[in-house]
């Protein structure tokens, strides 16, 4: 027997929206065309680049409390966690009517490369972006030999 519960006009809406989102990025991955389209995007956000000494990885993850994000390395992998409270506040009687910021729990993971050293990772958190800074181990960068 199924049993149906009654839920608000708002967390219906929400949840279709989230369906919508999973739907687009299966069926569409390719169609994100503006910066709307990112609704639903991974979260967070991140860039991830080199310079000569490290791997750089920045996460765009604005109105976190520092304290709750976990950054782990393993098996060549990186991966950023936490949690996005909701801040829209839940009066009795209020409904949201659109709700494009990610709120909840979140995961996101990078493959290191091979250069990468897991000993030797730093990460700071100012004005809503986490970065991560990866040294390349020593035997990987390019060193100058003297000729005798």
């Amino acid at each position: 027997m199924l049993h149906a519960s009654f839920r608000p006009a708002a967390d219906v809406f929400g949840e279709l929206n989230r369906l919508q989102s999973l739907l687009d990025q299966v069926f569409r991955p390719m169609d994100r065309t503006s910066i709307r389209s990112l609704a639903g995007a991974a979260f967070p956000v991140i860039n991830v680049g080199t310079t000569p000494e490290s791997v750089e990885i920045m996460a765009l993850a604005p109105g976190l409390d520092p304290a709750t994000l976990q950054v782990t390395a393993d098996r060549g992998l990186l991966v950023i966690a936490g949690e996005r409270p909701d801040a829209v506040p839940r009066d009795e009687g209020s409904s949201v009517y659109a709700r494009e910021r990610f709120t909840g729990p979140f995961r996101r993971v990078v493959n290191l490369p091979q250069e990468a050293d897991p000993a030797k990772i730093e990460a700071s958190y100012r004005d809503g972006i986490l970065r991560i800074t990866v040294a390349k181990r020593e035997s990987s960068r390019p060193r100058r030999i003297e000729v005798q």
